[in-house]
């Protein structure tokens, strides 16, 4: 089971989405927020980009839905402090 969904709610889709819905999610939520539309957010168009890129790697993906994305941004769980 996935500890957090963050990216998959960002993107969209469930976190047993396959890359195709992926893909979608992306471009959905990429155009709806892009900084050049009337509903652009710089923000979080950056986290959505971030989301996709995680969620695109398999590696990272499997580290995302175990320990969170902390985690995946590092490469990988961080023990001790």
């Amino acid at each position: 089971s996935v500890k957090e969904t963050k990216l998959y709610d960002l993107l969209g889709v469930s976190p047993s989405a396959n890359e195709q819905e992926l893909k979608k999610g992306y471009r959905k939520a990429a155009l709806k927020y892009h900084p050049d539309k009337p509903t652009g957010d710089t923000e979080k168009f950056k986290e959505i980009s971030e989301a996709f890129e995680i969620l695109n790697d398999p590696q990272k993906r499997e580290i995302y839905d175990q320990y969170g994305l902390e985690a995946a941004r590092s490469g990988g769980p961080s023990f001790g402090p």
